[in-house]
């Protein structure tokens, strides 16, 4: 584990795999951590990629942000990693927010972007009805803590038949979502309310993208990632089969192999 300081927060991230290898950047969703990757991290390493994983600020081991965090905050979070790793261009991931991060990251710094993986994941700004939502949960969350949510989404962020089918999996997502500080989900949660919309510098996209959805995710349904797919010009779409909304997790094989391959065919080393 390594550690980064940026704009005041120390940030913490892994930088795994041989330093020549075609840097992969993976950002994680809310409200887990680094370790989310862990599957796929060990399988491109593997496979001779450098992979950097970071753990967002108020995440996992990083800092604690209060307030209210911007992506567009994260994704220059990201950019100073890169700066940090002497890195130009990296191919940037992420699943759920981490996805949008990927998005951000696209929007302001193309340039410095090779290629977009993006799982289980929306374009369009978020809804009047979403940020009323969000401003409650993040409300919810500063005043009982992160437990009482957790468990009500565990069948939504994994498929609900992989909650007994896979429960070291379910006790994993279960850990990391507790462990979260609420102070820095709740300013994710404010700042991602603010999110624009992402569809058109997707359009503009001169970079190859997988994008990649669970069949039976039930926040980001198929049906998105089929939107998002129609409107990047260099697109490959996989759906998981057995998975929901973390389906990197829920079925990191059949994530692996997908990833491996779009990274071994459309990304020059």
């Amino acid at each position: 584990m390594a550690r980064l300081t940026v704009d005041g927060a120390v940030l913490r991230h892994d930088d795994l795999g041989p330093g020549d290898g075609t840097p992969v950047v993976l950002v994680h969703g809310h409200p887990f951590n680094r370790s989310l990757w862990a599957p796929q991290a060990g399988a491109l390493t593997a496979a001779g990629f450098r992979v950097l994983v970071p753990d967002l600020r108020g995440y996992g081991e990083s800092e604690v942000a209060e307030g209210k965090v911007l992506l567009s905050r994260f994704a220059d979070d990201v950019l100073a990693l890169l700066d940090h790793a002497g890195v130009e261009r990296a191919v940037l991931g992420g699943v759920s927010m981490g996805g949008q991060i990927a998005m951000e990251f696209h929007r302001r710094h193309p340039r410095r972007t090779s290629a977009l993986v993006l799982s289980d994941t929306s374009a369009p700004a978020e809804t009047p009805e979403g940020k009323e939502h969000r401003a409650r949960l993040a409300d919810r969350l500063l005043a009982e803590g992160m437990a009482g949510y957790a468990d009500e989404v565990i069948d939504k962020m994994l498929a609900a038949y992989n909650v007994t089918a896979l429960p070291r999996v379910a006790a994993d997502v279960l850990a990391m979502m507790r462990a979260t500080d609420p102070r820095g989900a709740a300013a994710a949660l404010r700042g991602r309310a603010e999110r624009p919309d992402y569809r058109e510098s997707l359009a503009a996209a001169r970079v190859p993208a997988l994008v990649v959805v669970g069949a039976d995710d039930v926040y980001t349904p198929v049906a998105e990632a089929e939107a998002i797919a129609r409107l990047i010009p260099d697109a490959t779409l996989a759906v998981i089969e057995g998975a929901g909304h973390l389906p990197g997790a829920e079925q990191p094989a059949r994530f692996n192999a997908v990833l491996l391959d779009f990274l071994r065919s459309r990304v020059s080393p």
